[in-house]
């Protein structure tokens, strides 16, 4: 390769340290958990977003990273950080088909075990390789364990983007300070449609400044700008030690694609695309998505989102699709609707069915009770906002409800993010329109790094309680206001105890609940 002087700041800019612009300009990001100093060497690649663990099941997991230049992805592990014992497992050749991202399987572990892994880029004519950068991750245990995880969604949402000058985003940061064991993403990884602008003014005169990349400066149509969307995210220093230290179950939502997106719709009240098919846009941004998280494609078969782990004898987690097999956010809500779709909804069931494990976590990307409009009159979530009996999409959540009691599922818990606010909701057939499904447990957490609204209006008809609610004075109030959330779950590996908190962007704990197992 042609040895290349080191580009001006300006350069940088314009290549946009993302996509298709960071393989060009060859950039080693500062920061990055385990990266060398920070000068560019033209003559070896260069690992560019940081690296990510995830998928983790009691014997593997995947370890993720992005190269700046056709090359091979080497992973090494070992028991300890000190890499004295390892292992070699030689990954994929990276190159512009990926965006540069590559993605390694890391099988044969012990179960609940801390592995340390170091992550190379090497030429593919074997003389050089990049700098190491590192992370860690536990496998999953197959007994009882004291578990931690963490969940919440929605990042650089609402112009609200990475701010240098408070520090970035700082809420990651919190999180990894708690050491958990998984990081349940609750979807809107990225804002695809939420253009960023270089400032925002703050009430009180303040301003919001935010790194400015081309991906970010309009909505995402192509595969590389949605690519860019996903690598803004890790330009951020707290983002990507996050992303090194704690393994990740990804699921995605509306805003990978485009706000309140439903399959088949055209985007005729949207004059910023030029591209108006749903359909067209969707397959793009799902590359993307699939690119830039460590999803293992032997559990997302087909490529699909929806997948379930173990997680020891105490935890087992359901991640839910609740986008791409939904009918239309339409306002006729007479006709039985679909949020999950009939295989979906048949597969949750039955897993949740066969499942042994203590506590039955779902995951789910959007809230089953809060109202979640969409303009003008359609139904954007689960919840119709109308009293009586199950309609719309209820119809399909009530068939679930009704089957876990009817099978006599236990300890049911469901998390979710996308409101912007954090909640906890207890449903009860006492208070519900329906009386044939067990009591549950909604929390709500979010967001991380966008603009925090709330609360929404909660809908009768399975007998909803919001419990405890934190939400802000003002709609779209700034992180610098506060009002970042994340949640967290402890379960004692003795007792099977189950702990939740819904925490702020600083880790203190503004809600606490203590859930006993029942029997099976």
């Amino acid at each position: 390769m042609t040895e290349l002087s080191p580009p001006s700041r300006r350069a940088l800019f314009k290549a946009g340290l993302t996509g298709a612009g960071a393989l060009a300009a060859g950039l080693l990001l500062p920061g990055v958990a385990g990266a060398a100093p920070a000068l560019v060497r033209r003559d070896r690649p260069i690992l560019t977003h940081g690296v990510q663990s995830g998928d983790v099941t009691a014997g593997s997991g995947i370890v993720w990273s992005r190269a700046d230049r056709p090359s091979r992805l080497i992973v090494e592990i070992a028991r300890d950080e000190s890499f004295r014992h390892t292992r070699r497992v030689a990954g994929p050749v990276v190159s512009p088909d990926t965006g540069g991202t590559g993605k390694v399987r890391v099988a044969g572990l012990p179960p609940g075990t801390e592995i340390h892994y170091r992550v190379t880029a090497e030429a593919l004519d074997g003389r050089t390789c990049s700098e190491p950068l590192t992370g860690r991750f536990a496998t999953a245990p197959v007994g009882r364990r004291d578990t931690r995880i963490l969940w919440s969604g929605d990042v650089v949402g609402q112009n609200w983007g990475i701010d240098t000058s408070r520090g970035g985003m700082t809420i990651f940061g919190a999180m990894a300070d708690r050491r958990p064991d998984l990081f349940l993403h609750s979807g809107d990884t990225v804002y695809a449609d939420g253009p960023l602008t270089e400032t925002v003014t703050l009430p009180g005169g303040r301003t919001w400044r935010n790194v400015m990349t081309p991906e970010k400066a309009k909505v995402a149509e192509t595969l590389d700008e949605y690519r860019g969307q996903h690598a803004y995210n890790r330009l951020d220093e707290h983002f990507r030690r996050f992303a090194a230290e704690v393994p990740v179950y990804a699921q995605w939502d509306d805003h990978e694609v485009v706000n309140n997106w439903y399959p088949g719709e055209i985007l005729n009240d949207r004059p910023e695309y030029t591209e108006k098919r749903v359909d067209v846009l969707a397959p793009r941004a799902f590359q993307a998505f699939h690119e830039w998280h460590p999803i293992d494609a032997r559990q997302a078969v087909d490529g699909r989102v929806y997948r379930n782990f173990r997680y020891g004898s105490r935890a087992e987690i359901f991640v839910l699709d609740m986008r791409t097999y939904r009918d239309a956010n339409t306002s006729d809500q007479t006709k039985p609707g679909h949020i999950l779709g009939d295989k979906q909804a048949r597969w949750l069931v039955g897993a949740l069915d066969r499942s042994t494990a203590t506590w039955k976590i779902i995951q789910a990307d959007m809230p089953i009770g809060l109202v979640v409009p969409d303009s003008p009159s359609g139904i954007e979530a689960v919840a119709n906002g109308l009293p009586g009996a199950p309609g719309g999409r209820e119809t399909e959540l009530h068939w679930v409800l009704r089957e876990i009691a009817r099978r006599r599922v236990r300890n049911v818990v469901w998390l979710t993010a996308d409101v912007h606010y954090t909640a906890a909701h207890h449903y009860s057939p006492d208070r519900a329109a329906v009386g044939d499904f067990e009591p549950f447990w909604e929390f709500v957490s979010g967001p991380l790094n966008a603009g925090a609204f709330g609360p929404n209006k909660l809908d009768p008809t399975f007998g909803p309680e919001a419990v405890f609610v934190h939400a802000p004075p003002a709609a779209n109030t700034s992180p610098a206001d506060g009002y970042q959330h994340f949640g967290e779950l402890n379960i004692d590996g003795a007792s099977g105890v189950l702990t939740v908190d819904l925490r702020d962007a600083t880790g203190t704990s503004l809600w606490s609940k203590t859930l006993q197992p029942q029997r099976h």
